[in-house]
């Protein structure tokens, strides 16, 4: 387990709520680090819809979600946040008054004064392929995402998918890779045209394979695997040689270990006060999706404003003995000065 992290502000979820978090709590001297499970900054907005026109953001008649997310962290860049992609939260216990202790499935941990749920509707997690007998193989054989690429050097690997995650990953991995197979459904792919052209000019020089199917089945003892089944459109069946598999089968939402964080929870959302969006638990907020309150909307635009708000709130937490002044970013040069632009 490594060293604590301390910071003011930990954001759990970088999508735009928890990216316009940043930037109030910046405003107010408040040093923040985000976690996501995704190895993306974004959110729903980066991997659900990079593409998808959004057109009730507050002054912008239409952005797309990759657009929204490039913008955000534009805005936050004079605050410098950390970001910790590909780790999801285990464990935050109270240790302190104001003062918590976060754990990741990675065996980092954070302290501090303040968090922030901005968890979009729970943790985004991989889909299971419905392969007979794969959890035996997860974990050693079959990985759901790339932590560390230099885990699947000279790896005999199958990529299984056809969006965007399944090419880069060929991509990437490719030249570290013993060999690379990707194998997909159909030969049609989601993912964006120019890594398609990629992949298959790496086919055609015999850099790598492309094969058309679905996996029915594994081979292996003791979770190592060795070959995986496929049936071809044909309904022919082959095996391909492999000893590591990485599916890529879309994402599902799931509420995750948040039910195990002492929060209270309504239909798997966090009920919280509307003067801050606190929870149930003194310096623990929700902002986004994931909370509950009267009149709640699933808007972008009001998790803006309860990122406003919290940020007030969690000031108190960080900086008990100072005074805080409102001030507008029109005005005030100090804000200005902050913010690069005096």
């Amino acid at each position: 387990m490594s060293d604590a992290i301390k910071t003011d502000v930990l954001i759990i979820g970088a999508g735009p709520c928890g990216l316009f978090a940043v930037f109030e709590l910046g405003l107010l001297d408040m040093r923040v680090h985000l976690i996501d499970i995704l190895d993306k900054i974004g959110g729903q907005c980066a991997e659900l819809y990079p593409e998808k026109p959004i057109y009730d953001i507050p002054g912008i008649p239409l952005v797309t979600g990759q657009g929204l997310t490039d913008a955000l962290l534009e805005q936050v860049k004079p605050f410098n946040p950390t970001f910790h992609l590909n780790e999801m939260v285990e464990k935050i216990e109270k240790i302190g008054d104001p003062l918590f202790r976060v754990t990741t499935d990675a065996g980092q941990v954070f302290e501090t004064k303040v968090v922030v749920i901005a968890a979009g509707g729970g943790s985004f997690q991989p889909k299971r392929p419905p392969v007979p007998g794969i959890e035996a193989y997860e974990g050693t054989s079959v990985f759901y995402a790339v932590r560390k690429m230099e885990q699947f050097r000279d790896k005999e690997l199958l990529i299984v998918g056809g969006g965007d995650s399944a090419l880069d990953w060929t991509l990437n991995l490719q030249p570290i890779a013993k060999r690379v197979t990707l194998l997909h459904r159909r030969d049609d792919f989601r993912a964006a045209p120019h890594s398609v052209e990629q992949m298959r000019e790496l086919v055609a020089s015999g850099k790598m394979d492309l094969k058309i199917g679905q996996v029915t089945g594994l081979e292996g003892a003791n979770g190592v695997l060795s070959a995986a089944h496929v049936k071809g459109n044909d309904n022919a069946t082959f095996k391909v040689d492999c000893n590591t598999m990485l599916p890529f089968f879309g994402l599902t939402m799931k509420i995750g270990p948040i039910a195990d964080w002492g929060v209270k929870l309504d239909n798997n959302l966090i009920p919280v006060d509307t003067e801050a969006f606190e929870t149930n638990v003194p310096g623990l907020f929700a902002i986004g999706d994931i909370n509950t309150y009267p009149g709640k909307l699933k808007l972008i635009l009001s998790g803006f404003h309860e990122g406003a708000l919290m940020a007030q709130k969690a000031h108190r937490y960080v900086y008990p003995e100072k005074r805080l002044v409102f001030q507008y970013t029109t005005s005030s040069s100090s804000l200005q000065k902050k913010l690069g632009v005096n």
